[in-house]
């Protein structure tokens, strides 16, 4: 039942003319300590989006690669969530924390490029960001540092609400290349 589901709504995907960007993340060779010695496996991590400000992130386990990719990138074509995006960039500085991994996300003017590595780099292009400094801190564990990352981008707000909650202007809250320019007199 979930199968056919799953077609349908991946159907539907095609149907629309929707390109997904699947990217792999990480391949991972896991293994289960059975009575008969260890039993091994392989653990794969998908991320998929639309570059247009929705991303989602998929875990496989498989005994052979390909299932294992099949599995996470269904995952994560179900688990696509939207976010906000002001731009190219971001509207804020966001710091996430999942597990011992901390990624801090902070806006970039434009021509920058996505200044981040690996895991981060691989969610931040499949949302459709395309200018931002990112640092990883904390644990380099691929997954955590990955889910912080979704976590981040789920946690942005937009400027007007930044700035309600702020007490500020929405000028005061907005990065500097966003602000309306003003002439200087003379």
């Amino acid at each position: 039942m979930a199968e056919r589901r799953n077609v349908r709504s991946r159907e539907r995907n095609e149907e629309r003319g929707e390109e997904l960007d699947e990217r792999v993340v990480d391949i991972a060779r896991v293994a289960k300590v059975i009575k008969g010695g260890r039993r091994f496996a392989f653990r794969t991590l998908m991320v998929v989006g639309d570059n247009k400000g929705r991303v989602g992130i998929g875990v496989g386990k498989s005994r052979a690669v390909p299932d294992a990719i099949k599995k996470a990138t269904e995952r994560a074509r179900k688990n696509l969530k939207p976010v906000y995006i002001a731009g190219t960039t971001i509207p804020h500085e966001v710091i996430a924390e999942h597990g011992g991994a901390r990624v801090l996300l902070k806006p970039a003017s434009p021509g920058t490029g996505v200044i981040a590595g690996g895991g981060v780099r691989a969610v931040l292009e499949a949302a459709g960001v395309r200018d931002i400094l990112t640092k990883s801190l904390g644990s380099a564990n691929v997954l955590n540092v990955v889910y912080a990352t979704l976590k981040a981008l789920n946690s942005l707000k937009r400027p007007e609400t930044e700035a309600a909650n702020r007490g500020r202007s929405l000028e005061e809250v907005q990065p500097f290349w966003m602000r309306p320019k003003v002439k200087a007199n003379g």
